[in-house]
């Protein structure tokens, strides 16, 4: 498996806007480094937490454990469709109580960086409940012509047709060129009627219409991981990512040097296992983490592999 070198993955971040000191990990054989804290955990939630409008059995224990063991952890999802306020109440009508500053979503990710680079104008093709997420830019309507700094695309769902995306594609087009900004990469996710596309198809026929290079604020970029690292004041070596996707979580996470727990739930295929991402471990499913974690971290010396 081939990963993102220390040096690279801090220039990634600087380019990004991000700031403060983000340690990416300890490139140090294991008996020379510092003795490092509690480990971190990055959740992913849709296919993870929960499946569409379906609590995970056995979820809302495992969360109610994470909080008993104040262990360090964020929620980062590429959900773009719902705003981080739409989010918690979800949470809360599965029982349980999140904070904002416990979500890490790629719209956030996107304004901090458009605020940084003080973007004027952008024309965002996300939900009307997630078009509350941005702040300090003005954002136009799609259909209005007007000139903007920036075209953002997140996960429309069934209002995705022709004519959206050829309207996104004429704002590309415009002379100067905005940038496109995708929010997240997701190839697809599972929803309650079956696998329906997510962002990274449309992104796809967008940068190949307009020759254009998107940047990318969400999972599998390096810069949102990143982010979540400052944001939990880890090392990449002192942090597990959990999710459901072989490639947007699994593999995007180890290339960054967080290890890995693959979940057997959500979009998860036995298929995903025959191919050369090797997650560092696998479970049936997050209710089985508290059982793993007592083995593996509370008493690695007991772990049986």
């Amino acid at each position: 498996m081939k990963t993102i070198s220390c040096a690279i993955f801090a220039q990634i971040y600087e380019i990004s806007g991000l700031t403060g000191e983000v340690v990416i990990g300890d490139e140090r054989p294991p008996g020379e480094r510092e003795p490092t804290g509690l480990p971190g955990l990055l959740i992913d939630l849709d296919g993870v937490i929960y499946q569409s409008d379906r609590i995970i059995a056995g979820a809302l224990q495992t969360l109610d454990w994470i909080r008993q063991q104040q262990i360090p952890h964020l929620f980062v999802t590429n959900t773009t469709s719902r705003s981080r306020a739409a989010l918690l109440e979800k949470f809360e009508q599965f029982g349980f109580d999140a904070e904002f500053d416990e979500l890490m979503t790629p719209i956030v990710a996107a304004n901090q960086y458009l605020e940084r680079q003080q973007f004027g104008k952008i024309a965002a093709f996300v939900t009307a409940s997630a078009v509350c997420e941005f702040s300090g830019v003005e954002v136009v309507s799609p259909q209005s012509g007007q000139a903007v700094d920036a075209v953002v695309i997140g996960d429309l769902g069934d209002a995705w047709d022709y004519q959206r995306l050829n309207g996104a594609f004429r704002l590309l087009m415009q002379d100067p060129a905005p940038q496109l900004i995708a929010l997240g990469m997701t190839r697809y996710w599972r929803g309650a009627d079956g696998l329906r596309l997510d962002v990274a198809p449309f992104d796809s026929a967008l940068e190949n219409a307009a020759a254009c290079k998107a940047m990318v604020f969400g999972k599998p970029a390096a810069a949102f991981f990143a982010a979540a690292l400052e944001r939990l004041q880890c090392s990449a070596d002192e942090v597990f990512m959990i999710g459901d996707d072989i490639a947007g979580d699994t593999d995007a996470a180890q290339r960054c040097g967080i290890r890995a727990i693959q979940v057997k739930t959500g979009k998860f295929r036995e298929a995903d296992l025959q191919g050369d991402i090797v997650p560092f471990a696998l479970l049936d499913s997050v209710a089985d983490l508290p059982q793993w974690w007592a083995r593996n971290i509370d008493d690695p010396a007991g772990a049986s592999g």
